[in-house]
């Protein structure tokens, strides 16, 4: 049980300056977002000389595949230990510190922003869109990835299925916005209207999560992510056995050879800031 009552924003921000969860994620999960990255950048329409924020860049891997196509890139996210990374992983592109709800930047100042799995993150992600939209010119495109909801997105969803059947999601997390809320194209497609933006898409992207074994899937949410990873060590000795056994169970018809490959798609949603009355 979590004792603390910090805000979901100090939650998150202390999980992601984690060094550990930040390396764990990078090895163990990040195969599986990276899948959705040049997907993004089309539906951005990022290339050669387009001016791109990438928000909430984690290690930076859309921020190194969008200066792979040319384009002037920029990665924030508001952990210093993911910018240290993001530096490391990608030296050649530009990391900073920056805060998705409050972007230190001026009107008109990109083509694209794009977000890779970092809405569900955030205190108050529709604030995020109204501020992806001030700093995008007119013309210019948002795009970002969810995880699509836990009923397709299998890999996601057996975990959450086990921990309510054999051990408990109340554990005393902070409240914070719904993991899997912009999951749903009609929410997705309401936010973006609702800050400004017109002409909003969503469709599925295929990713496909390759793991070992059970314990290996276990393992990966356990100490690669911040609000999973609460939830499976906060359960009981034999909720966590029983959990890992249900895994097993689950993961069975998913067998391919020597591993396992368990879906795990993205929603892409992608809209337009309308061009001002003189023309984009």
């Amino acid at each position: 049980m979590i004792h603390s009552n910090p805000s979901f924003r100090e939650f998150e921000q202390a999980g992601w300056e984690d060094v550990d969860v930040v390396a764990n994620y990078h090895e163990h999960i990040s195969s599986v977002t990276t899948q959705s990255v040049e997907a993004l950048l089309d539906a951005a329409s990022v290339r050669s000389g387009s001016r791109v924020l990438d928000v909430a860049t984690g290690a930076g891997y859309i921020a190194g595949a969008a200066a792979r196509r040319g384009a002037d890139v920029l990665g924030i996210d508001f952990s210093v230990a993911q910018v240290r990374l993001a530096r490391t992983t990608y030296p050649g592109v530009r990391f900073e510190q920056a805060d998705a709800e409050a972007l230190p930047f001026g009107p008109d100042s990109f083509d694209a922003v794009v977000n890779g799995f970092g809405m569900c993150h955030l205190p108050n992600p529709n604030l995020a869109l109204r501020e992806a939209f001030r700093v995008l010119k007119s013309g210019g495109r948002i795009a970002f990835t969810v995880y699509d909801a836990p009923e397709r997105a299998v890999a996601l969803g057996m975990i959450y299925a086990a921990v309510r059947t054999y051990g408990s999601m109340d554990i005393g997390l902070p409240a914070g916005p719904n993991f899997f809320l912009f999951s749903d194209p009609e929410q997705s497609t309401v936010a973006l209207l609702r800050a400004g933006f017109v002409s909003p898409s969503c469709r599925q992207v295929q990713q496909i999560w390759r793991v070992s074994d059970a314990d290996a899937l276990f393992k990966a949410i356990e100490e690669g992510s911040v609000r999973g990873g609460a939830t499976l060590r906060a359960q009981s000795s034999s909720a966590r056995e029983a959990i890992k056994q249900a895994l097993r169970d689950a993961l069975a018809i998913y067998k391919r050879d020597d591993h396992f490959e368990v879906p795990a798609p993205a929603i892409l949603a992608t809209a337009i800031k309308p061009c001002a009355s003189s023309g984009c």
